[in-house]
């Protein structure tokens, strides 16, 4: 990228840049490395319209990092329910626990990469939007700003390429610009060219075809598993256990119930859902039962909300409800 290219994108994020709660204003001191750190765990596979809300709650309950170093795992899963991805939550827990031990975040992308849950984007972000390394991080926005800016269809090329453009001394703020861009201007589907502040040095723009780079990755066909879950309820309370701390949603509040499998459940049941995860599709029937299953405890029906429920089990439990009250009426 000429330095004049540069400057135009600069400008621009100067122009237009979200207001967002982790970060801070163009030419402002950085922000804090623990907001940055957390926004962009939070940011792994969820929108910014998602993450925002919960962001700005999670850091009014644990302002820094060695408030939530010292919060109990629970307590952290309970507070990510509805986000998914909850291995994302214990890594969270183990890393803030690691930093605070260290004293503090380490300050380029090398130490930040050893830490646990942190790969080499996130280190690279941290490093260059917190602490001023000359780093670019390259998620699928800045992978697919660079791709269209020379025209390429190889991908691991474009970390490379992606280095090479980065402006001296502004490394916070080219990351956050080139992140914006990728996320406003030049989308996946029908890219704003004639926004764009780098249309004039775009190659995949000059040659009519923007959205041809980066190549589309191949799709793969996604599994599918079928599953119980057991609704187990007495006197206006249905009893809940905590998933084993590894393994998919480990560590979360659910309802009960046998390991998913992949041949088909039969069994009489109250509702059922299908739950779409990264990896496989869940059918999960929600089937009644007497006696309750494994240790747990007893949530009050009208206090579901407080129960840190993840996205698939609060479907459950939604469906068993409104069931019933469809019946009733």
């Amino acid at each position: 990228m000429s330095a004049n290219a540069a400057s135009r994108l600069l400008q621009h994020y100067v122009d237009n840049f979200r207001r967002l709660p982790w970060r801070a204003a163009p030419g402002s001191p950085p922000p804090e490395p623990y907001r940055v750190w957390l926004s962009e765990v939070m940011l792994q596979q969820t929108t910014v319209a998602a993450v925002t809300p919960r962001f700005e709650r999670f850091v009014r309950r644990w302002p820094t990092v060695d408030a939530l170093a010292a919060a109990a795992g629970a307590d952290v899963m309970q507070e990510w329910a509805g986000l998914g991805y909850y291995a994302r939550a214990r890594n969270l827990i183990a890393c803030a626990r690691a930093v605070a031990e260290m004293g503090g975040f380490p300050t380029d992308s090398a130490g930040l990469g050893k830490l646990p849950g942190i790969g080499a984007y996130t280190a690279a972000a941290v490093a260059a939007i917190a602490f001023g390394e000359a780093v670019v991080p390259v998620d699928t926005n800045v992978e697919r700003v660079v791709a269209r800016l020379h025209a390429l269809a190889d991908r691991a090329v474009i970390p490379i390429a992606a280095q090479a453009m980065l402006p001296e001394g502004r490394s916070g703020d080219f990351a956050q610009a080139m992140m914006d861009l990728g996320a406003s201007i030049c989308r996946p589907k029908a890219p704003l060219c004639q926004e764009c502040p780098l249309s004039g040095d775009c190659q995949a723009f000059g040659l009519g075809a923007p959205e041809a780079c980066p190549k589309p990755k191949a799709k793969k066909a996604r599994p599918h598993r079928d599953g119980i879950a057991w609704w187990i309820e007495r006197e206006g309370q249905v009893w809940l256990v905590r998933r084993p701390a590894t393994g998919m949603l480990g560590g979360m509040a659910a309802l009960p119930g046998p390991d998913w499998q992949d041949e088909l459940v039969k069994a009489p049941a109250l509702a059922h859902i299908r739950h779409v995860f990264t990896h496989f599709a869940l059918d999960l029937a929600i089937v009644a039962a007497s006696e309750p299953q494994g240790e747990g405890w007893w949530q009050p029906l009208d206090q579901l909300d407080e129960a840190g429920l993840p996205t698939l089990y609060r479907r459950a439990a939604d469906a068993v409800l409104a069931g019933r009250t469809a019946l009733a009426a």
